[in-house]
């Protein structure tokens, strides 16, 4: 039954307001029924508002209690003309606010997922009205529950959206207080049991929200290095999806074994684990720490250039992946964040949430992730990156992706002759005849080649290039005189380190966790607790070492030096110039290729090459009495 505003607008002409607001009354119970009886779940959302605070509103929630109905309870069955109008009242607000909160979270979806000012508002309305309903439902929980039939599940959906919005909007602004947020929701709904009576109802979709939320906490659990919790839900999951497919002849029974094959091989991905006295595993963090970079010497002459927005691009087949986040891609997420230092800011007043206020200071660069995306997709975030970049900023591009190689040789090699790393493509099918123009085209077309980044060295980019061909991207020109600098990946490994590639890249984890990388290419999978925590220590002091070398050196390209004023940037030249002294030193990797490059190229005998730093990484075989799997030329003195 629909009824347009302008016919209740001529019953307020025909009628008194005391019979008016009894029509409207009545009205609105009928819509109630109507509402109650079709709330069927929303998709997912790819968007995000939320703001910090709003897990001290979980805490006012009261605790599980035995679901029950009324007579008079609004349930379909028949209305009661004995309900008090307050109660009608209460029931029609919560539905309009169910329903209004229903549309502006399906409405995300339609925003741009890349520029800022696009959808700050819209997440701000979206979160405003969330923040209203979950108040509402708390204090009139007697009511609803009696009048309206209100569901454990129910508020448990509520919830769980509230989870997705954080989750997301740590995706648009990387704050990871936002993803502790989105952990209390999530962690409250696990603790309440609101979707514990879902496996008692005969409704497949409604097992199926269970599900998709466990997916999501897990996600969560994984950004937030929530290991031992995360192997709890995997368990709890598989006994969910066991029951599911037990009960249901559903259709994607087969998707859901693969989630759980996803998460397991994500969680087995790390090479190395770190044991405490009693053979416990240590949880260590990679996130930028406190005082985890060396500082700038005193007088020392860098940049003041700013790391401000982070394209992070993964498109490597059969690497390990979860939730459209290959391991590659989270492992330089965590590298470009710092570390989260409490889990919600204690000044919030219980349930104030204004979108309105802004964190004072972005601590973290702003991240997009691309998970195989197509050349439009990615020159369009490219775009939107470059468009906002603010003064003194840095464009940060790393790619993770299966290269492209050139298919003949030219006369003139430019940057659209040497290949690049593959991109999607819109099309599973080609069709015989785009084939063979694909096969007739010079140039390959589902391919970032290093020229597709020239228009975007006008502001000083630094590229990160993880890929087979990733030597394609040291025959830049900077063209434009702005600060420009590439990292460059090994393009072969010894065929020990290639079995292991579905677990992620060598070159990346050196990126992430230099001493898991190092621990790796040794042979080790294990280390005590204490002595990780003494190779930390050496490791910091090399650190320094290549700081020094850096900053002194006469030969080295300024760009390098504009770059280093930057914390996270600092990081990653440190240990960039540490994997390729690790990789020259190590006896496996003999061939040219397998040694990490740069442009502009970094003088050996000051950085990579220098004595200083070898003496360094060789301290660190002895320390750890892996000496004899490096190159021997200095280690008389040890």
């Amino acid at each position: 039954m629909v009824f347009s505003k302008t016919a209740l607008f001529l019953c307020c002409i025909l009628i008194s307001q005391a019979e008016y607001d009894a029509f409207k009354s009545q009205l609105s119970f009928i819509y109630v029924v109507q509402y109650q009886a079709n709330w069927q779940q929303t998709s997912p959302c790819s968007c995000n508002w939320i703001r910090r605070g709003t897990h001290q509103l979980i805490e006012a929630v009261p605790e599980k209690r035995t679901e029950r109905r009324e007579p008079g309870a609004m349930t379909g069955a028949g209305l009661d003309d004995d309900i008090p109008l307050g109660e009608r009242k209460t029931v029609t607000d919560f539905c309009y606010l169910l329903d209004k909160s229903k549309q502006l979270f399906n409405g995300l979806r339609d925003l741009p997922q890349y520029g800022h000012k696009q959808w700050q508002s819209y997440f701000g309305r979206t979160f405003d009205v969330y923040t209203k309903l979950w108040k509402f439902q708390q204090q009139h929980r007697q009511v609803l529950d009696s009048r309206y039939g209100l569901k454990r599940w129910q508020i448990g959906e509520v919830a769980s959206k509230i989870g997705q919005l954080y989750y997301h909007y740590y995706l648009r602004t990387s704050e990871t207080s936002y993803l502790n947020e989105a952990f209390s929701f999530y962690s409250a709904i696990r603790q309440r049991s609101y979707y514990f009576q879902v496996n008692k109802e005969d409704r497949p979709e409604l097992v199926v929200k269970k599900l998709r939320y466990y997916a999501r906490y897990i996600v969560v659990c994984l950004l937030l290095n929530k290991m031992d919790l995360v192997k709890v839900l995997v368990k709890e999951l598989s006994d969910e999806i066991e029951d599911y497919t037990h009960r249901f002849n559903t259709e994607d029974q087969l998707e859901w074994n693969l989630v759980l094959q996803e998460v397991a091989a994500f969680v087995e991905a790390d090479p190395v684990m770190v044991l405490n006295d009693n053979n416990v595993i240590v949880i260590t963090s990679n996130r930028l720490l406190e005082g985890g970079v060396p500082q700038l010497e005193q007088g020392m002459v860098v940049g003041q250039l700013a790391l401000s927005d982070a394209l992070i691009v993964g498109n490597c087949s059969n690497q390990v992946k979860f939730s459209e986040l290959t391991i590659d891609m989270f492992r330089m997420l965590q590298a470009l964040e710092r570390e989260p230092i409490t889990l919600a800011t204690p000044n919030t007043k219980p349930g104030s949430l204004e979108p309105t206020e802004k964190p004072a200071k972005r601590e973290n660069p702003h991240k997009y992730l691309l998970y195989k995306p197509t050349f439009s997709q990615l020159y369009a975030f490219l775009s939107a990156s470059f468009k906002e970049l603010p003064a003194n900023s840095v464009l940060l591009v790393y790619l993770s992706a299966t290269g492209v190689f050139p298919t003949g040789r030219n006369d003139y090699e430019g940057p659209y002759d040497f290949g690049g790393v593959l991109t999607n493509s819109n099309r599973d099918v080609v069709n015989g005849e785009m084939l063979q123009k694909r096969n007739q085209a010079p140039k390959e077309m589902h391919c970032l080649h290093p020229g597709d980044l020239l228009p975007f060295t006008r502001k000083p980019l630094f590229i990160i290039v993880d890929s087979s061909n990733s030597s394609a991207y040291k025959n830049f020109t900077n063209l434009f005189g702005q600060p420009m600098v590439c990292l460059l990946s090994p393009t072969v490994y010894p065929k020990s380190m290639q079995d292991q590639s579905q677990r992620g890249s060598l070159f990346t984890l050196f990126l992430y966790s230099p001493l898991v990388a190092f621990l790796y290419v040794c042979g080790l999978s294990s280390m005590r607790q204490g002595m990780w925590e003494k190779a930390q220590e050496l490791l910091q002091k090399v650190y320094r070492d290549i700081g020094q070398l850096m900053t002194h050196s006469p030969a080295i390209d300024q760009a390098f030096l504009q770059f280093y004023g930057d914390e996270f940037l600092r990081l990653l030249l440190l240990r960039f110039v540490f994997c390729s002294a690790v990789l020259r030193l190590h006896k496996l990797f003999r061939e040219a290729r397998s040694f990490p490059e740069s442009y502009p190229p970094l003088p050996p005998q000051d950085t990579v090459e220098n004595s200083v730093l070898q003496r360094g990484v060789l301290e660190l075989a002895a320390m750890l009495d892996v000496q004899s799997l490096f190159c021997d030329g200095l280690m008389d003195s040890y």
